[in-house]
């Protein structure tokens, strides 16, 4: 059996997708820990990815690094670009976890 600990998720943030299906922002896999690219943006190997960043317009969870605010300059669009490639973002859910709301 896994271990469990507690990830504190917005109460408006979608459900997390099931295995292999398209990300909707649920935002638990970066709450849990950071991907290698979030492992660089927070220095920290643990814990929730600092690049994390809640949308209250979209209602879901964002990355920081790939979400280009409007009007940013062209290298930051590129860096966005190659922050895609690197987290694999369109490839699907990966996250093997499971979240149960604590009442």
């Amino acid at each position: 059996m896994g271990s469990s600990r507690i990830v504190h998720i917005q109460p408006a943030a979608p459900p997390k997708p099931a295995h292999g299906a398209p990300c909707n922002g649920c935002g638990l896999c970066c709450l849990a820990e950071p991907c290698p690219l979030g492992m660089l943006l927070s220095r920290r190997r643990t814990g929730a990815c600092a690049a994390l960043r809640w949308s209250p317009e979209a209602q879901r969870y964002l990355c920081g690094a790939v979400a280009v605010p409007a009007g940013a300059p062209p290298w930051r669009r590129a860096a966005a670009v190659l922050a895609r490639r690197w987290i694999a973002a369109g490839a699907g859910c990966d996250a093997d976890l499971w979240a149960d709301a604590i009442e």
